[in-house]
């Protein structure tokens, strides 16, 4: 064993001392003799990489090759990896979870051959990985939600900007208030609502020399305007799944003579529910009930779009409620092709969405190490308000997906239960061609 580290020491250290000056000067743009790949890429922080190649020639087998990296911002070149090609001049380099933390170039040389013999260079693009918790997933107008996450490299991005955004009808995202990555590469966004609606959210990075930009998994806020104290509503579920019912109550009192007066219950007083989605103009009533003897009320609903409803008596003299806003989240099922699969392999993702969404967005979405989801690719749903995802695995590993459909002004942004595929690794002679 001794003997064996020592021997494999001393290549090293000849390779070093060779190889690395002309490394450190100017990263290989072409191949020369020596082919090269990595997979996935881009990645998100701390993905596994699998980096692969062959040796052309006839004379390719057992060769040493000598992988290079370069970190941004880094201006050199240094050895992570030596190894030996197969039989048929293949080689393969591993480099685990939690090592590929920013974005980086590779190439290889094969340095006990005759001519320069290299490969071109590859750049390894890295996306930061955001978490995002709101304070309260319910709040009033005025009132502050304070929105707080992490950034994952730790320590790379300390005090720089992310940015709180918010969705529009149309899948467009818009900032509303800046904050900055704070000590345990940790932020904080604090955000007073000034309408009633129901907000969807995300904060994103926008990137710098050493990750590409990411955003994090978004949230849904229901915002309702603040009570009115003698004439109260809320809901049994703010958000609730397309096909699925909640109950709106309240309790209606007698008008106070002052702010300090005691409040008392109004009984047998016939009030009305009113709905509005968007695109209606005017609200429509939608049931009338009388207030029981503790003066309250109840009605229940079960709306397919997200509906601004209050409560109004029915006869004069009228007074009202606030607004309150139901959501209604939109409802994705998700299938895999198989789940089990091999580095290489393809597997599809299939699915519905309900109410019909044709024509919209959706994403698929992946597991990252920091347990969050994450978008890995974005497809357009069909006229059936169906969609089909296709995906190649880079590395192996068990792997956790879920699909989910932005938000608009109609839905809150639905996602699918997520499925696990497990990938296991193949003979490198079958992976994808290398150039």
């Amino acid at each position: 064993m001794r003997r064996r580290f020592a021997v494999l020491a001393s290549v090293l250290t000849v390779v070093v001392a060779v190889a690395v000056p002309g490394a450190a000067s100017a990263a290989p743009r072409h191949n020369h003799g020596l082919t090269i790949n990595a997979t996935p890429n881009p990645i998100i922080t701390g993905d596994a990489v699998l980096i692969y190649g062959q040796l052309n020639g006839a004379d390719s087998a057992g060769r040493t090759i000598v992988l290079y990296h370069r970190i941004n911002p880094r201006p050199y070149f240094t050895v992570v990896g030596v190894t030996k090609t197969n039989s048929f001049g293949f080689y393969e380099f591993t480099r685990a979870e939690d090592v590929v933390l920013t974005n980086r170039s590779w190439f290889v040389r094969a340095p006990g051959l005759p001519g320069n013999v290299h490969s071109r260079t590859v750049h390894e693009r890295v996306a930061a990985a955001l978490s995002l918790t709101a304070s309260s997933t319910t709040g009033d107008t005025g009132h502050p939600v304070v929105f707080s996450g992490h950034v994952d490299p730790v320590g790379f991005h300390v005090g720089e900007p992310v940015y709180l955004q918010e969705q529009d009808s149309s899948g467009d995202w818009h900032t509303l208030k800046v904050g900055l990555i704070g000590g345990g590469s940790n932020y904080s966004i604090s955000y007073r609502f000034r309408a009633p609606d129901t907000y969807t959210l995300r904060v994103l990075f926008r990137g710098d020399d050493r990750n590409i930009a990411a955003a994090s998994d978004s949230v849904s806020v229901d915002i309702d305007q603040t009570q009115n104290p003698t004439f109260t509503i809320n809901t049994s579920d703010p958000i609730i799944s397309a096909g699925q019912s909640a109950t709106i109550s309240g309790v209606l009192y007698y008008p106070q003579a002052s702010a300090t007066s005691p409040l008392l219950p109004e009984p047998n007083i016939d009030v009305t529910l009113f709905g509005r989605v968007l695109g209606q103009s005017r609200a429509v009533a939608l049931g009338t009930t009388a207030t029981g003897t503790n003066g309250g009320y109840s009605f229940t609903v079960s709306p397919q779009n997200n509906t601004e409803y209050f409560v109004r008596t029915t006869f004069a003299p009228v007074r009202r409620t606030a607004s309150l806003f139901e959501g209604v989240q939109d409802v994705v099922t998700l299938t895999p092709s198989s789940s089990s699969s091999v580095v290489g392999q393809k597997v599809t993702f299939t699915g519905t969405v309900a109410p019909d969404k044709a024509g919209h967005l959706i994403e698929l979405q992946r597991l990252g190490k920091d347990g969050d989801f994450h978008t890995v690719a974005i497809g357009v749903i069909n006229f059936a308000s169906a969609y089909r995802f296709g995906w190649r695995f880079g590395n192996s590993g068990s792997f956790t997906f879920r699909t989910r459909v932005p938000s608009d002004r109609q839905n809150v942004s639905g996602v699918s239960s997520p499925v696990t595929i497990t990938v296991a690794l193949p003979p490198v002679a079958s992976l994808p061609t290398t150039s």
